[in-house]
């Protein structure tokens, strides 16, 4: 369970098993758009903010009970993501990500972490997690690399499909790995859906995005949930309740006496 916590303090995804709205299948079209450079400029335009404060639901599914928590993210754009989580009224822990890599610890087992984003990598079962893309991943952007050759864009009722025409190979201090990749949008360009299958393993990861909403400059999503398809199946959901432009501190240190989690 401990690794959970310690994912949720560095990556700051989760929620529950209840989304306010479901996401539904698009209807599926064989027929590709000609021109495509509106919509790659949207999803690939950067995100317009300076900070953001997001008060967050967050539920897990592991298979072992973990308590819905109630966590504050904190993000400045391009610097770092900080997390602070309780369960009711009691401090679990708290966690920061920088481009540097990830720190974070928890009190039930009292243990802490230190690590690049291998750890992150390795339980989201992918190996292409940095920085720019956590934090994409937890606005609601694309948070993989895309590029239009790769793929094939086409229009449905709901808004769009992008599909990889190949696998999409990515290399990371080598590790090569191959995905199939599908994205859905909205007609708005807002992402809806990510589903990667990892074709030499077979691990699935599936990412939905709901309920979007206008925050200053840009559009938040208040339902992420997260599916984890490997030799086992977890689900994390967050339901995003508050978002606010004001600063605020972000203080990290290990108490005494905790215990490091090495990184496999």
């Amino acid at each position: 369970m401990k690794k959970y916590i310690l994912a949720l303090l560095t990556l700051t995804f989760v929620l529950s098993c209840k989304t306010k709205s479901a996401v539904q299948a698009p209807i599926s079209t064989t027929t590709p758009i000609s021109s495509t450079t509106e919509f790659f400029n949207k999803i690939k335009a950067k995100p317009d903010f300076q900070q953001v404060k997001i008060n967050s639901r967050v539920s897990v599914e592991t298979g072992n009970f973990i308590p819905t928590l109630d966590a504050t993210i904190y993000i400045e754009n391009g610097q770092k993501v900080w997390m602070n989580m309780v369960a009711i009224i009691l401090n679990v822990g708290r966690g920061i990500a920088t481009p540097e890599g990830i720190r974070g610890y928890e009190k039930w087992n009292r243990t802490y972490i230190e690590s690049d984003f291998t750890y992150l990598n390795n339980l989201m079962n992918v190996n292409f997690i940095d920085f720019n893309s956590l934090q994409n991943l937890l606005l609601g952007r694309t948070f993989i690399p895309v590029n239009e050759k790769d793929f094939v864009l086409t229009k449905n009722a709901q808004g769009y499909n992008l599909s990889s025409t190949k696998n999409l190979r990515i290399e990371n201090k080598d590790k090569i790995s191959e995905y199939a990749v599908s994205l859905d949008y909205s007609a708005d360009f807002d992402l809806m859906r990510v589903n990667l299958n990892e074709t030499k393993t077979g691990d699935n990861l599936e990412i939905t995005y709901a309920d979007y909403e206008y925050f200053e400059n840009m559009k938040m999503p208040k339902n992420v949930k997260i599916i984890i398809k490997g030799a086992k199946t977890s689900q994390i959901l967050m339901e995003n309740t508050k978002f606010d432009s004001s600063r605020m501190d972000t203080p990290y240190s290990v108490p005494n006496n905790y215990t490091k989690t090495e990184i496999r």
